[in-house]
């Protein structure tokens, strides 16, 4: 057998890859252990000679701890809207083949192309008119809305990939189409159902956009809005601002550490074979 050759090209590349991608983790967390003052005095790359855990007690006592917990019935709500109402949808679209499914489907895909930036003038008037200004609700409501039409055509492609004989094994022993989608679809859709929910809770969880114009108050700010409290006429709060951006990354990093495998199973639309 022949051995291979080392690839001292590819290897640089990925060193070179890593120190690009470590460096701004590394600055991101050395300065969350540091005060203030060290941290203006050493600079972003020097190693803290006394680690503190004062940011991180001061972020969560400043009010952070509310923008996080709105952040959070945010991104359940959005995500829990998406779950119950995406697989019926999808669901709807395979199973059907009349002319007027396809061509609601067709129209509900032209969220694709509309950016959440083109809509938010008259979005604002429109949650103004209902009521719902200044509440998670009306951050809730679009940030769902403008999220299903992909996760609807990430879950009809997974759909899709489930054979008609399974459809049709289940119809020859009497299931009625309810029984077919919660036995059969359900289960068989799983990745891909893993994937909108991880695709959802991102959008909700970084929506930065919606909350900023639909929101005023405090109570009902979100981590993207709270992290300019860090951010004073006098200068910013470098230590303090990343902990928090710290705070607000590890939800999403469990998240995906969890689902990661089925977020690219059904993003690659192989979750049903």
């Amino acid at each position: 057998m022949r051995r291979r050759r080392p690839n001292y090209f590819a290897g640089f590349g990925s060193l070179v890859w890593l120190l690009v991608v470590g460096l701004p983790l590394y600055v991101m967390l050395i300065a969350t252990f540091q005060s203030r003052p060290d941290y203006a005095a050493n600079g972003p790359l020097a190693f803290p000679g006394h680690f503190t855990l004062d940011n991180y007690i001061k972020d969560l006592n400043s009010g952070f701890a509310q923008y996080f917990l709105n952040t959070v019935v945010v991104t359940v709500c959005v995500v829990g809207i998406v779950v119950l109402l995406v697989p019926p949808l999808a669901y709807t679209i395979v199973r059907s083949r009349g002319r007027v499914t396809t061509t609601v489907f067709r129209l509900f895909l032209l969220g694709l192309a509309i950016p959440s930036q083109a809509v938010i003038v008259p979005m604002f008037f429109v949650i103004s008119e209902a009521g719902l200004y200044d509440n998670l609700i009306g951050v809730i409501l679009p940030t769902a809305a403008f999220a299903m039409p992909v996760c609807a055509l990430i879950l009809t492609g997974v759909m899709r990939d489930i054979t008609p004989d399974l459809y049709e094994a289940m119809t020859m022993d009497g299931a009625s189409p309810r029984r077919i989608f919660f036995r059969l679809v359900l289960p068989l859709s799983r990745s891909g159902i893993s994937t909108i929910v991880v695709f959802s809770a991102l959008q909700a969880w970084n929506g930065f956009l919606f909350p900023l114009v639909l929101t005023q108050s405090a109570e009902t700010k979100v981590i993207t809005l709270g992290l300019y409290d860090f951010q004073t006429e006098h200068g910013v709060d470098t230590p303090g601002l990343l902990a928090a951006v710290v705070l607000s990354m590890l939800p999403v990093l469990i998240v995906y550490l969890f689902a990661r495998r089925a977020l690219v199973q059904g993003l690659m639309g192989v979750g049903g074979k």
